[in-house]
């Protein structure tokens, strides 16, 4: 199945560069409906012309950002300032009624 997301523009050349190879999310209505092995199509904000596509590798689901960043690995003020980076995008309330996922993404 090919699932369609938008991103800015710095995690979608993040992507193309290699350098990012977890996309977070609310675990919302439509990222439920994501399974290992399925395709996501990311088009770049603002004018969504330029597209990658990549499998889903793995998926990781958990309650908050919080509890996501520290499976990774992320500790200290490197998991604070994680989480912040998530609130400006997701509200506690969101989060707290969705849970979060975690996309590993590759080629």
């Amino acid at each position: 199945m090919i699932h369609k997301m938008k991103l800015l523009e710095q995690p979608f050349d993040d992507i193309v560069n290699g350098n990012k190879k977890i996309e977070f999310r609310l675990f919302d209505d439509k990222r439920k409906k994501i399974k290992v092995g399925d395709t996501i199509e990311f088009s770049k904000l603002p004018n969504l012309e330029e597209k990658i596509m990549v499998k889903v590798i793995d998926l990781y689901q958990y309650p908050t950002f919080k509890d996501l960043f520290f499976y990774l690995g992320y500790r200290g003020s490197e998991l604070d300032n994680m989480v912040k980076g998530m609130y400006t995008i997701y509200s506690l309330k969101q989060e707290k009624e969705n849970g979060v996922l975690g996309i590993k993404i590759g080629d």
